[in-house]
């Protein structure tokens, strides 16, 4: 029996192969990060569009502000000074059903109800069950961005200047129309769930959706870190938390 194989990456003394392809020569200065990872996720380099749509994915995860993955790279950065890969990889652990990676949930929802013959049906059911279980659906819904979330629109316009608005757009659409319709109320489609939708629509498989915001807030925390090394934010935070959060002893 033949022993496993990759179709990575491979290198010797006097060059690096990448998918077949000598990255001195055919990668560096010639195609973009945005479309080398591409590349190396799904082993055909991207056309114009779908290059267009993944950076715009990339951006839109990139930075949020003080969410759980950047304060936890502060504290660490604090912590561990001048091991910035520390720093970086604590963050990164935040990235969960929670924050940024909702997007696996919606992805996986897509990906299961696009080829269903009665779409409306679909929709409507995947609503129901979730209203049962009082779950929002994933990809539905923000706790600070309301009525919409500001960042789904130009996604959607991104995906649909360039032909990329098909079968997964429209079922998040139509989803949205259901959910709306059953909550009897605006429920906003939130970045993570337009984010799913373009995702799928350039072929990447819905169970590694969650590494595209792994990468994108990848980015994002380099500048946190950088700050935090100017400003020691980290420490005022422990401050304030010492300040507003008493100790009580335990009851009995």
């Amino acid at each position: 029996m033949p022993g496993p194989i990759t179709n990575i990456a491979t290198a010797d003394a006097t060059s690096v192969t990448v998918r077949g392809r000598d990255l001195v020569n055919e990668l560096i200065g010639k195609h973009s990060f945005t479309e080398v990872f591409y590349f190396l996720v799904t082993g055909r380099m991207p056309d114009a569009a779908q290059t267009r749509v993944l950076d715009a994915c990339l951006v839109t995860l990139m930075e949020h502000g003080f969410t759980p993955s950047a304060l936890i790279a502060r504290l660490t950065a604090e912590s561990v000074p001048n091991q910035i890969q520390v720093s970086i990889g604590a963050g990164l652990l935040a990235i969960g059903s929670v924050h940024a990676g909702t997007m696996e949930g919606c992805a996986d929802l897509l990906a299961k109800g696009v080829d269903e013959a009665d779409a409306d049906g679909w929709c409507r059911r995947i609503v129901a069950e979730h209203r049962q279980r009082r779950e929002a659906v994933p990809g539905f819904g923000h706790a600070l961005h309301k009525p919409d979330d500001p960042r789904t629109p130009p996604l959607l316009r991104v995906a649909k200047e360039n032909g990329l608005d098909g079968r997964y757009v429209q079922l998040l659409l139509k989803l949205s129309t259901i959910i709306d319709e059953t909550a009897g109320r605006h429920v906003t489609i939130n970045a993570t769930g337009a984010l799913a939708a373009l995702l799928l629509e350039i072929g990447i498989p819905p169970e590694i959706v969650r590494a595209i915001a792994v990468v994108s807030r990848c980015a994002g925390l380099v500048g946190h870190i950088l700050e935090e090394q100017q400003t020691d934010s980290a420490r005022h935070l422990v401050k304030l938390a010492r300040e507003t959060i008493p100790y009580r002893n335990p009851p009995g």
